[in-house]
């Protein structure tokens, strides 16, 4: 038995993290405290971490290593599950997103280059309303996100 120095409350050996250093082999604070000590530095730092993140994303060999996973069959039913999911939490995206590709095979709608770049290449048809769907703006998928990055979230997502 132990003593958390965080909540002060007694408990066993193996609520608490090993640690070579600590006299008994075990932390100070147990697990439960230590992960919201965790957690709490993560919401305090926040852009910190996603710039972290972001950077540690885009190392080559992490880059590599999820293409080839996205390639296996548990990397495809986790793609699968992930654009569901998706698909679930924003029906009125999902629905905007399905008409404008059905107008355009259709032939009733027709994809326009990039309205920055001009790019002819894999355009999106991006929606500042979903209310209006048909009345989308065709952008790349660098000025898709860049678009997104400065003004945030379209009207009525949801």
């Amino acid at each position: 038995m132990k003593t958390c120095k965080a909540c002060k409350s007694e408990k066993q050996n193996d609520c608490f993290y090993a640690h070579p250093k600590a006299s008994d082999g075990f932390d100070s604070t147990c697990k439960e405290c230590r992960k919201e000590r965790v957690r709490a530095n993560r919401r305090e730092k926040i852009e910190y971490y996603r710039e972290y993140d972001r950077l540690r994303s885009n190392i080559p060999k992490r880059v590599l290593a999820r293409a080839e996973y996205a390639k296996t069959e548990n990397g495809i039913i986790a793609c699968n599950l992930g654009k569901s999911a998706w698909a679930e939490r924003n029906p009125k995206k999902k629905a905007a997103s399905t008409a404008v590709g059905n107008a355009v095979r259709d032939g009733k709608m027709t994809k326009k280059p990039c309205e920055i770049c001009g790019s002819t290449k894999r355009t999106h048809g991006h929606h500042d309303d979903y209310d209006k769907v048909y009345d989308v703006r065709w952008l790349c998928p660098q000025h898709h996100r860049d678009w997104h990055r400065e003004h945030g979230e379209a009207l009525n997502p949801r």
